[in-house]
């Protein structure tokens, strides 16, 4: 058993920081629980379509395990480390099984088993699901756990506390963090034999995104500053089908195409007919047409490519706009409304319309980064999977501090296979816990002295200070903006060296001015403002990092690509790009290190596309004639 002694901090109260906190408490160490929002509203909770597992029934079509890993690995163009997916992909079913003990309600077949979908990048159906709000009854499921060790006092929740920083002893290592009540705005040190970091994405970094606004990548940008790696920022994942807003960007997720949904634009540009109207010999399938194979459930990567190509390249949008149409009327609304409840309903509600009767119309948006903070692992002697309870396991550069879920660089490659992110997740924390609470047990949390602390907590007063009364007249706001804009701009779907130069010359600008920012609210309660503030400065630091990482790498790979290097370059870049942030100058260098690729070997990632014509006769795709016949 642990002794006394032995804390963990977790930060994030989504499914990576749940599963973290379950495991360590398991394990007899004493949790502490941050999260910016209350548990139940973390991230996590708009995770639509499913989660991926090789299951008995999914092993009858011919799947298995390896199959998984195989397809993780080729769906993220090699990039990924192969020992923790290999791993991640054999524990899949178990964590299946364990959910299902848990209560999570899995939609089943009319013989009781669970129920299976198609997803991106696999001919297989083997993606669980729950409707289409997978992920909100998994956090669900979790937190009755999580609450269940706090009632035993092994877990203690700080809901509505901001991560501030990292501490660092004088030997180097992680003992606690510095976070603030954003009720109260008090400023605290809490002490810790090992901290976590499980705080998603940065999709506000990119403005409209359709991450929640609290996913600022701030909190990767504070350990990143304070000496972390960070891996593969250059890998930004951009979902084919969202609904533009003027607010923000709304998932339609890849479940719609897993059931039978088609995505489609008239053959005839320009017109401007209902598509009802559009018989089916005047419509072009495009994703059928270039890939017979695999149509609509290509890889997120290249169906966004192929979408923004119809629509910016060759001007065939719908009504000559940045949209296509995603249909799913042949699907008939009970059935629609049973497998994907959750995201018609967000469509009839924020576009209007019956997307069992009219196709919805969508554009990609920014939804995911592969990229994250550096992080190692041990490997098994054959490379087939990592040792469990390994310390370091998931741990950054910085001994002790770990990073689970999307804010961790491993797993996804160049690109994530839709219904990878839950699983990795929830994997991160069950697996890479044990780990945690291996490396806690042997640090005490009173072996640091006070000062560590009270120095952290008075830089972080000082910095909350400095914004509350900086006069230099920015408006944060603006600034994120403008920041968003860019980056999308830049560094999304396609990239050129003349533009991501032209993004490092503003992000120079931007963080010039992020310094001169001036607050409306300068209170000292719920100051919403200080905290976006703040978030935006960091926001603007980790931005570069993807930007000198975008500009490095000379290739394209999964979701980089270059239009000045369209091609795959093996020889130069089957590496991981690492960024290490300059205190002095105030940005960063760029290394290359070496994948593990010992289990398989690169090879062409094309899931059989035909170069057609635009125009010509699309091949025939298999559509089930009734939703219920697959």
């Amino acid at each position: 058993m642990a002794t006394k002694q032995s804390r963990v901090i977790v930060v994030g109260g989504g499914l990576a920081g749940l599963g973290a906190a379950v495991k360590a408490a398991e394990l007899g160490v004493q949790v502490d629980l941050f999260s910016i929002v209350p548990v139940k509203r973390s991230h996590s909770v708009c995770a639509q379509g499913g989660i991926n597992a090789c299951n008995e029934i999914a092993r009858q079509q011919g799947y298995s395990e390896y199959e998984h890993f195989d397809e993780s690995i080729y769906g993220g163009d090699f990039l990924a480390n192969q020992p923790p997916v290999y791993e991640m992909a054999h524990w899949a079913p178990r964590i299946i099984d364990l959910l299902d003990r848990m209560g999570v309600p899995f939609n089943r077949t009319k013989e009781g088993q669970r129920d299976l979908r198609l997803f991106g990048g696999s001919l297989y159906k083997r993606t669980h699901f729950a409707g289409a709000t997978t992920g909100q009854q998994l956090i669900y499921a979790f937190d009755e756990q999580v609450r269940r060790f706090e009632t035993e006092g092994k877990v203690t929740k700080y809901e509505h506390w901001e991560f501030l920083r990292p501490l660092i002893a004088a030997d180097g290592t992680c003992c606690g963090i510095v976070a603030q009540d954003l009720r109260t705005m008090q400023v605290r040190a809490f002490r810790a034999s090992a901290v976590v970091m499980a705080t998603g994405g940065c999709g506000l970094v990119f403005g409209k995104s359709t991450n929640s606004v609290m996913c600022t990548g701030g909190a990767a940008s504070r350990c990143y500053q304070l000496g972390a790696w960070y891996g593969n920022g250059e890998f930004i994942q951009v979902h084919p089908t969202a609904i533009p807003g003027h607010d923000k960007l709304r998932l339609m997720s890849e479940s719609a195409r897993g059931e039978g949904g088609r995505v489609w634009v008239p053959r005839r540009k320009g017109d401007q007919r209902d598509p009802r109207q559009i018989p089916d010999a005047e419509r072009w399938y495009f994703l059928e047409e270039k890939y017979p194979k695999y149509g609509n459930i290509v890889p997120r990567d290249i169906a966004t490519r192929e979408i923004f190509d119809v629509c910016v390249n060759q001007g065939m949008g719908v009504g000559g706009q940045n949209q296509v149409y995603l249909d799913l009327t042949h699907l008939g609304r009970e059935y629609m409304d049973r497998k994907l409840g959750g995201i018609v309903e967000i469509y009839r509600k924020f576009v209007g319309e019956e997307p069992s009767e009219v196709p919805m119309r969508i554009f990609p948006g920014m939804h995911y980064s592969m990229g994250g903070l550096w992080t190692t692992y041990t490997a098994k002697p054959d490379h087939q999977g990592m040792v469990y309870g390994a310390p370091n396991n998931m741990m950054t550069n910085i001994p002790g501090l770990y990073a689970f879920g999307e804010v961790n660089y491993q797993f996804h490659g160049a690109n994530r296979l839709g219904a990878n992110a839950l699983l990795s997740c929830i994997f991160d924390g069950l697996f890479s816990g044990a780990s945690v609470a291996a490396w806690a047990k042997e640090h005490a949390v009173d072996a640091v002295p006070q000062q560590v602390y009270d120095d952290g907590v008075a830089a972080e007063q000082a910095r909350m200070q400095s914004l509350a009364t900086g006069t230099g007249g920015e408006n944060p706001y603006q600034i994120g903006k403008e920041l968003g804009d860019e980056m999308t701009a830049a560094a999304t779907v396609v990239k050129s060296e003349a533009r991501l130069m032209q993004a490092r010359a503003k992000l120079a600008d931007l963080r010039d001015r992020s310094r001169r920012m001036s607050l409306s609210d300068t209170g000292m309660w719920t100051n919403q403002n200080l905290s976006y503030a703040r978030a935006v400065a960091d926001m603007v630091i980790l931005a570069q990092a993807i930007i000198e990482g975008s500009i490095e790498r000379k290739e394209s790979r999964g979701s980089h690509y270059r239009t000045d290097y369209p091609t795959r370059n093996d020889e130069r870049f089957l590496k991981s790009t690492v960024a290490a942030y300059d205190p002095v100058s105030g940005g960063c260098s760029i290394s290359f290190e070496d994948v593990d690729t010992a289990l398989v070997q690169p090879r062409a990632r094309t899931y059989g596309k035909v170069e057609a014509p635009a125009g010509a006769p699309a091949p025939k795709v298999a559509v089930p004639a009734s939703p219920d016949a697959s």
